[in-house]
């Protein structure tokens, strides 16, 4: 149950909604491919849930519930996020399109749009690469699209979790706009 902490000005909500503000799902599905950290699996189940994401697929040797590592960060998430294991990218990517779903690899790969200027098809599946290597090579080329975030500074990529905050709610907001 939710409660309200009360501070001076502001009153601040604690707690998890007893129902989602939201009944029906984002039409987007999380594609991690070869995850090196449960942590960051577990951050990004909590992404999926807090856009309300139709789910997840984990690949390769990315972490997959039940896995403790990966419940720490989920608090839960990866309870109600559904899920489903791919052996590779490639597999889920053409899965992702044989269900009738737009793929976009999240990837630095020169001449990827900016997430601020793709409009998303709906639905679809975002693809996140490994850590250090990236969305595979076979995965990437059966992407329809490539986006990625701008990055200025000398670092190429910024980490995997907060890459898909941005394009989660990137997604959310475009989704939001046609319900209006």
């Amino acid at each position: 149950m939710s409660e309200a902490v009360t501070n001076t000005e502001v009153r601040v909500r604690v707690g998890d909604r007893a129902v989602p503000l939201l009944a029906e799902h984002l039409p987007v599905v999380g594609v991690l491919d070869r995850l090196r950290s449960a942590h960051n699996v577990g951050n990004v189940f909590r992404l999926v849930e807090a856009v309300r994401g139709e789910g997840i697929v984990t690949c390769g040797y990315t972490a997959t519930p039940p896995h403790p590592k990966l419940a720490k960060t989920a608090c839960g998430c990866d309870e109600v996020v559904a899920c489903r294991h791919a052996e590779t990218g490639a597999e889920a990517v053409r899965a992702m399109q044989a269900e009738g779903r737009r793929v976009y690899a999240v990837e630095t790969v020169e001449g990827a749009q900016s997430v601020w200027g793709v409009r998303f098809q709906f639905p679809c599946a975002l693809v996140l690469g490994n850590e250090a290597l990236g969305v595979s090579a076979e995965a990437l080329a059966l992407c329809d699209e490539h986006i990625a975030l701008p990055a200025l500074g000398t670092k190429n990529s910024i980490n995997v979790g907060n890459c898909a905050a941005v394009v989660l709610f990137a997604a959310l907001r475009q989704w939001l706009e046609t319900k209006v």
